[in-house]
């Protein structure tokens, strides 16, 4: 570390000169560029840190994919890297890429830093620094996720304004109350990245810059970024800082790292502020907050793999690996690592060219079918060897700590004969089919027989089917089996009428002649009238702002003719509804307040037997331009706060804001608004009952009406320009290249979303409206063992020895457990699981008890699967293990082994 030259300068101001490149991995530009490019600077960097004398230090972003990136195409510099990252003197991690941390879910944060420090730390170190220099905000858990990877200083810059800090250094305190030392750049990471060269430009300059940033902090150290996006490294910068060093003797400046500069700082910080929650003020700084629904194509395919790996895959892998099969590591980590490379900021957020987000959608495409064949091989390693005689036999999976039940939807290929279905009990199931195609020549001319020794029964006609099934007892954390018994059975009777009302246990819901839903909640009494409104408005912002037109006209479903039909089974009912909303082309008729422009839609509402939620599917063509599409329901409850899920753990916002009154007279850079992220839900509680909205889809809400009383679920909004200037919510200087026009934008075509409502007749806590959520984001899975499927269609597979029993279950949650599950998986560095949990309540705490099929060892890591000093042993040889009581958003990891 640089020190002072002498104790009579220790009142100067300090200003550390920190070098570095902030590399977008792709934006306006492709990953492809982005790449070739970064070669040519990673070797200039390497020769000015091995060469130039007093160029002692480089901050690679802290995104370790970048040197994976380089080795890739240069590993004969491997041991260059090693060297100067051994030396602390290349700064990387702790991030795999720059990700997002709104609308990124919480495990893919998790991930990424832990094969971020996994990268950093393979070439020798990995800073232990938050730094994130521009994504757009930061969520309120990054406190508790920080400490726990062993990082306690942050470093960063959008989301702090001087009405809430008016220096540079805090201390910010998560939702659980974890703390870290915070300081911002308040100026941003490209601050002091045009340094001028001439003498008489230099010292105006200096005064000015470092002028500002004195002004602003609170201590004698000033933080001095040199550099800006996909920069060259400035070469002469040690001759510069000796020249400042000449010409300003008020100061001493010294060039220098993120983590030395962090640890000098904080030495000489005293009573500093505490700020509290979200960081997500944009007065000084764009946050550019309803980013949330920018691309609502990519990002439903963000959340479904996200869901996906978390919530199934990982938990079959470790169930399968318990049974004896290989948990397939490298693979999972290439799933993550293409999800890690959409997450950075403005990939997930959608803000680039539509080459580049071509490019964002293949990644996804690559990640969601490695993801989806891994599931399905190991889900057939586990059926293929179950003790049976059955031909025709469905093995189920639950991936969540409890025995569950309730209908189910299974994809399967039948044949035509009527069947019952039956479980390991022998209990028959009642089911319906919703659909079925016929592709006979299709499966059957696929057929192998590996052993033409051994009888195959081959059906006359195969159909691909969709069946909903009403299941008993799916075990815990495991599998059970279902049967098709074809000896006996009738076709389920499906009822389709011309009408308006659906019921199951627990709700009616009737349609309206003004075109809204009635939904009555059986249980209470309650009747919510005029529901699921959609509504349509203009959107005259860009790839980074919603923000409507001067002239808006909106548009609502409520009052529109619909035609309606039911359809009505065993097991389920759905309401199934079409409409036309009359809406402008584009936003020159809105302007003008002309609608030739139309919005086919279909409207599915299901409720299934016995389920406390309702489904809703939507599907609408668009065929015009700029707009944006929401859903509303009415909660007829008034409320300062709405309620939503943030990583493990739950937020409670404000529905309005009072900076709304003078952003536009104190210049802010963006409107402050209330529309929000969430992860799964969102909604509002009064203590006695409540109404959440629930999705896989776009996570993006907005609390409106004049009550402040009703949920506004997006579910798409399209524009035409990567950047635009001067929107009604971001006045001036577009954000991104205004020249960019983005059609594929404008999502033209069919376009489809599922959500659920969840409706509450108690306070928040006792509803457990979060394990509602990660239920339906869990749906159960199943894998066809059949004869006639063996073959090319599936690829064939040798007969098995069947040695595994018909039911099983590796774990599960005592019943008086309420802590939700985040993650169930195997171990990166033992054969042990880990399982992680989090309180999801807004005032209470939480518990669990763990229970296993055999004795294990346990004890609390950290998230980075660290052992904890001193080490916490939970358990040592017993099935049961007990976790500590868990307080408000506080998450809990702990490696199991057996």
């Amino acid at each position: 570390m640089e020190g002072y030259r002498d104790m009579s300068e220790r009142n100067r101001t300090k200003v550390h000169v920190i070098p570095h490149t902030h590399w977008d991995r792709e934006w306006y530009f492709t990953t492809s560029r982005s790449k070739v490019y970064l070669v040519k600077h990673v070797k200039e960097v390497l020769d000015a840190l091995e060469n130039i004398d007093g160029f002692h230090y480089y901050l690679l972003d802290a995104q370790g994919s970048l040197l994976d990136d380089y080795i890739r195409w240069c590993p004969e510099d491997e041991e260059r890297i090693r060297q100067l990252v051994s030396a602390k003197r290349l700064m990387t991690g702790p991030w795999y890429t720059q990700t997002d941390q709104l609308v990124i879910s919480s495990e893919s944060m998790v991930r990424n830093l832990y094969y971020g420090m996994k990268t950093a730390q393979k070439y020798g170190h990995a800073m232990k620094v938050g730094y994130v220099p521009d994504a757009f905000g930061q969520s309120a858990q990054m406190p508790q996720i920080y400490r726990e990877f062993g990082i306690e200083r942050f470093l960063f810059w959008r989301g702090v304004s001087d009405n809430t800090n008016p220096h540079t250094e805090f201390t910010w305190e998560g939702s659980d109350g974890s703390r870290v030392f915070a300081v911002q750049m308040p100026f941003g990471y490209y601050y002091g990245g045009n340094i001028p060269e001439n003498e008489e430009d230099l010292i105006p300059y200096l005064e000015k810059q470092i002028g500002a940033l004195e002004r602003k902090a609170s201590t004698k150290h000033i933080y001095f970024p040199n550099g800006f996006d996909q920069a060259p490294v400035r070469l002469n910068l040690p001759e510069l800082i000796k020249r400042f060093n000449a010409l300003d003797t008020e100061r001493e400046y010294v060039m220098n790292e993120p983590e030395r500069f962090l640890a000098e700082i904080e030495a000489d910080s005293q009573d500093l502020p505490v700020l509290r929650g979200e960081l997500m003020e944009a007065k000084h700084m764009r946050i550019h907050k309803s980013i949330f629904s920018t691309r609502a194509d990519l990002k439903q395919q963000n959340n479904r793999i996200e869901n996906l790996i978390a919530n199934t895959l990982e938990p079959v892998l470790a169930i399968s690996h318990s049974l004896g099969h290989d948990y397939p590591h490298r693979i999972v980590e290439d799933i993550w690592k293409l999800l890690f490379e959409n997450a950075a900021h403005d990939s997930i957020g959608g803000c680039n060219s539509d080459t580049t987000n071509q490019d964002v959608a293949f990644r996804y495409k690559q990640a969601y079918d490695i993801a989806l064949n891994l599931l399905d091989l190991h889900m057939r390693m586990i059926a293929s060897t179950i003790q049976q005689e059955e031909t025709f036999a469905f093995t189920l999976f639950n991936t969540l700590p409890y025995v569950r039940g309730g209908v189910t939807e299974i994809e399967a290929y039948i044949p035509e004969e009527s069947f019952v279905i039956r479980d390991t009990k022998g209990r028959e199931l009642a089911y319906t089919i919703v659909e079925k195609v016929d592709q006979t020549d299709y499966v059957l001319g696929q057929h192998i027989d590996l052993n033409p020794s051994r009888k195959v029964h081959l059906p006359e006609r195969v159909y691909r089917a969709k069946l909903l099934v009403e299941l008993q007892e799916v075990p815990a954390m495991g599998y059970t089996q279902i049967v098709f018994d074809f000896s006996q059975g009738a076709a389920p009777v499906i009822e389709r009428r011309n009408e308006d009302k659906i019921e199951n246990e627990h709700f009616t819901i009737a349609l309206q002649a003004n075109g809204t839903l009635q939904i009555t909640d059986k249980r209470s009494g309650q009747v919510y009238a005029d529901q699921m409104v959609f509504e349509d408005n203009g959107d005259d912002g860009d790839s980074y702002n919603y923000s409507p037109p001067e002239r808006d006209l909106i548009v609502s479903s409520a009052g529109s003719q619909m035609s309606a039909t039911t359809t009505q089974t065993s097991v389920s009912q759905t309401l199934s509804l079409r409409f036309t909303l009359d809406v402008p082309y584009d936003l020159e008729e809105r302007t003008a307040g002309i609608t030739s422009g139309a919005l086919p839609m279909q409207v599915e509402i299901s409720l299934r037997k016995g389920e406390n939620l309702i489904r809703f599917q939507v599907q609408v063509q668009n065929e015009v331009f700029s707009h944006r599409l929401r859903v509303l329901f009415d909660t007829g409850i008034a409320s300062a706060l709405s309620i939503a899920d943030q990583p493990f753990g739950v937020i409670a916002r404000p529905t309005s804001l009072p900076e709304v009154e003078v952003w536009e007279r104190e210049q802010w850079q963006e409107k402050p608004i209330t529309i929000e992220a969430m992860q799964s839900y969102a909604g509002l509680n009064n203590g006695t009952r409540g109404m959440a909205v629930m999705t896989g889809g776009v996570r993006e809400y907005e609390i409106v009406g004049e009550q402040m009383d009703t949920i506004a679920l997006t579910l798409f909004r399209t524009f035409g320009f990567m950047g635009k200037e001067n929107l009604l919510y971001r006045p001036g200087r577009a954000s991104g290249e205004k020249i960019v026009a983005t059609p594929d934008a404008q999502l033209l075509g069919e376009l489809s979303f599922t959500f659920g409502l969840h409706i509450q007749t108690s306070g928040f806590d006792e509803a457990n409206v979060a394990r509602a959520a990660r239920e339906y984001l869990t749906p159960i899975s199943s894998y066809q063992l059949c004869d006639f499927l063996n073959g090319r269609l599936i690829f064939a597979f040798r007969d098995e020895a069947l040695v595994l029993d018909t039911d099983y279950s590796l774990m599960s949650f005592s019943n008086d457990s309420n802590v939700v599950l985040s993650s169930f998986k195997k171990a990166e560095q033992s054969d042990g699981y880990i399982v992680r949990v989090f309180n999801p309540y807004l005032s209470q705490s939480a518990n669990v008890n763990m229970h296993f099929n055999q004795p294990v060892h346990a004890e609390r890591v950290s998230l980075g699967e660290q052992p904890l000093e001193p080490q916490q042993r939970l358990t040592d040889g017993e099935e049961v293990v007990r976790l500590p009581e868990l307080a408000h958003c506080k998450l809990m990891t702990v490696l199991v082994s057996i």
